[in-house]
């Protein structure tokens, strides 16, 4: 029996994520991966052959999910904590991807030290959302640092989303409405003209919950908002087009 079909300590689980045999391990102290990684992972593109790069990866959920919704030649994740590196690199392992993903450990501040510049198609984040100074601080540090700005913030996140862009290549990001000013602001500031916004609602009367931001580097100005994504219908079952990401 293969070992990978258990996990290392009891503070992991290994869930199957309903796509092609993929399967994840989610460990207890470090962030777990939510409904937005999963429809950033829907909404990038990129073409045949082509370089994804994923800032923020995380434990790796984005470039799994990538491998099975794009023909990419080569995905790679870029995380600054060692511990989340590190189990990115083992559900990669776990897929037997390691010909497709690579994971490194970074800092997206300093990405000139890790990656090459102008050298991937297509840039995907889930950033954290949450101003440093902007709410309560989880307890769980690597909880923390994903949702808080504490390491790196928009800023950080569109320079290198620009740096490792080739020309007119496409940064795919998903945040929250509430800094969609903040977003547009720093994009444009390195470049990244957004190009397509879709809001992402619970319930078709309910506010907006995300925003699923495309954004082309070196392109014309001009931004198409697309029509929203629903969550869940009338009597609190997913929608279809939700429930349809979930079974493929």
């Amino acid at each position: 029996m293969d070992p990978t079909d258990f996990p290392e300590n009891k503070d992991e689980v290994i869930e199957d994520l309903h796509r092609g045999g993929l399967r994840f391990i989610q460990r207890r102290g470090l962030f777990r991966f939510g409904m937005d990684s999963v429809l950033l992972a829907e909404f990038a593109k990129c073409k045949k052959g082509g370089k994804i790069l994923d800032l923020c990866t995380g434990t790796g959920i984005v470039p799994v999910l990538l491998t099975a919704r794009t023909a990419a030649g080569r995905v790679t994740g870029l995380e600054i904590l060692p511990e989340s590196a590190e189990l990115a690199r083992r559900n990669v392992s776990i897929n037997g991807l390691e010909g497709i993903i690579d994971i490194i450990t970074g800092d997206i501040r300093h990405i000139r030290q890790s990656l090459p510049g102008a050298a991937y198609d297509t840039v995907t984040a889930n950033p954290p959302y949450i101003k440093a100074r902007g709410g309560a601080l989880n307890p769980d540090g690597a909880a923390a640092i994903a949702r808080h700005e504490l390491l790196c913030g928009l800023n950080d996140v569109a320079g290198a989303a620009a740096y490792a862009l080739k020309p007119h290549g496409r940064f795919y990001m998903v945040h929250k409405p509430h800094r969609l000013a903040d977003i547009i602001a720093e994009l444009r500031l390195f470049k990244l003209e957004p190009k397509a916004l879709r809001f992402v609602h619970p319930r078709a009367e309910k506010p907006p919950g995300l925003v699923l931001v495309e954004a082309v580097k070196n392109s014309n100005p001009g931004v198409a908002v697309l029509p929203p994504m629903i969550v869940y219908d009338e009597n609190g079952a997913y929608t279809p087009e939700i429930g349809g990401i979930y079974r493929d």
